[in-house]
């Protein structure tokens, strides 16, 4: 577990948030006591990651969504609290998942919910000098890869299924997910 990340949530009144954008949003993997959409702004979500182990292989790489720094742009997801509890338990879970190759930067920034409010996040944002960071692909080279990939937990389809269907039942629209779904629908048949 990172201790620069634990510090900011370690105090026993401090609660433990983490703003979920892909997979966190339909398998989160710890219990949530209260989830509230939110806003983080200067990053956008888009499948910029290749996934070597859970959606691919080091022969065939899938691709994962990740949060790309980008000046004016805003990504809408989920903030997720844990209970005060587990906080130790809930970070280090999510260090071993979410960095299981260092692809990913743990960090914290702040998000804007729904009901007003401003509070201080747990992010996963891609490293861009990572060698399983993509740079831009179109959506028709994503369609491509990720209608050919499988890994540990799956076919790399399911992974963009998944996430499209959640946000839909959120209420949240990512016209670009909702595209390259209809395209990796199409290329699976």
């Amino acid at each position: 577990m990172n201790d620069k990340i634990w510090d900011k949530f370690k105090e026993d009144n401090a609660d433990l948030w983490v703003f979920a954008y892909g997979s966190l949003l339909w398998n989160p993997g710890f219990e949530i006591v209260e989830s509230i959409p939110s806003v983080l702004y200067g990053y956008q979500r888009s499948f910029c990651m290749w996934s070597v182990h859970y959606r691919g292989t080091a022969e065939n790489p899938g691709l994962v969504l990740a949060l790309e720094k980008r000046n004016g742009e805003k990504c809408r997801g989920m903030a997720l609290r844990c209970k005060r509890e587990d906080k130790r338990k809930v970070l280090s879970y999510l260090h071993k998942r979410e960095l299981i190759s260092y692809a990913y930067i743990e960090c914290t920034d702040n998000i804007n919910l729904s009901d007003g409010r401003t509070l201080t996040a747990l992010l996963y944002v891609v490293n861009p000098d990572h060698p399983q960071y993509t740079g831009n692909l179109s959506l028709e080279q994503q369609a491509h890869i990720i209608s050919s990939a499988r890994g540990d937990v799956g076919p790399n389809s399911d992974y963009l299924n998944k996430t499209v269907d959640r946000l839909n039942q959120l209420g949240i629209a990512d016209s670009n997910l909702e595209k390259l779904n209809k395209l990796v629908r199409e290329r699976l048949g």
